[in-house]
């Protein structure tokens, strides 16, 4: 992988990570495309990752300086409540992560018929939202559990994280504000837990790591993702994920009959 391949992959990463098209499927197309094969790939992808998960502190930084300050407490209030539900979001993938990691890593073989199915299903999911009324339930314990289910599905390359978790949050009534807010703060937890493990287990070391192109990747996918993050914050509550599920099945078609 060159520099100039590691910064438009990290575009990507960065922009479709926080819209409801899913950032692996396109990193997996845009590795197929580029004839990216077994270099690296899933570690590039964390490294990315790791950069989207900066640009979500940056762009959250005040909810997050109020989370930490009232949680040092060490009393039951609003924010050790909203952490507790963070929590238990995070479970599903947790699971999913440790017991089928292998199986998970797998998947990410660039196979465009796979990430062209599961872009349909994201566009689907985007559609129904469409129809939900508007709502102003808050969340709920029972509510993050399903979330976090919606987000152990999207470790398959083509369903949107940001997508399915807020389109789920949706449909149970969530108000839109607040779905947006925890689906974004909800990813924090599992891709930092994922990097230290993998620092621990040896999957990142210094002999398989190409600096300039891993710090390229970073910047790039840091840079776009703070655009894209507080953009899509705006496009949630003026409702207008349509157009993101119309995107996602004309991209999808287009994998498939690509495949």
């Amino acid at each position: 992988m060159t520099v100039f391949q590691a910064i438009l992959l990290g575009i990507i990463q960065g922009l479709t990570e926080f819209l409801p098209i899913s950032s692996s499927g396109h990193l997996e197309i845009g590795h197929a495309l580029l004839g990216i094969h077994n270099e690296n790939n899933l570690l590039f992808v964390l490294d990315v990752h790791l950069a989207t998960v900066l640009s979500t502190i940056v762009v959250f930084r005040k909810d997050i300086v109020v989370l930490g300050k009232d949680l040092l407490q060490f009393e039951w209030n609003t924010s050790t409540k909203y952490i507790s539900m963070l929590l238990i979001s995070s479970i599903p993938i947790v699971i999913t992560g440790l017991l089928f990691k292998a199986e998970i890593e797998n998947v990410f073989t660039g196979n465009l018929l796979f990430v062209g199915c599961m872009l349909i299903i994201t566009a689907f999911l985007l559609t129904l939202t469409v129809y939900v009324p508007k709502s102003s339930r808050k969340m709920t314990y029972s509510k993050a559990f399903v979330i976090g289910i919606a987000q152990m599905l999207a470790v398959l390359p083509g369903i949107s994280r940001s997508g399915s978790t807020i389109a789920t949050g949706l449909l149970m009534g969530v108000k839109k504000d607040e779905v947006a807010r925890f689906s974004f703060l909800m990813v924090l937890i599992p891709i930092i837990g994922a990097s230290i493990l993998d620092i621990a287990g040896g999957v990142i070391t210094v002999q398989n790591i190409n600096l300039p192109v891993m710090l390229a990747g970073f910047i790039a996918a840091f840079i776009t993702g703070v655009l894209a993050c507080s953009w899509m914050i705006k496009i949630v509550k003026r409702g207008k994920l349509i157009y993101f599920a119309i995107y996602c099945a004309l991209i999808g078609l287009i994998a498939i009959f690509a495949a």
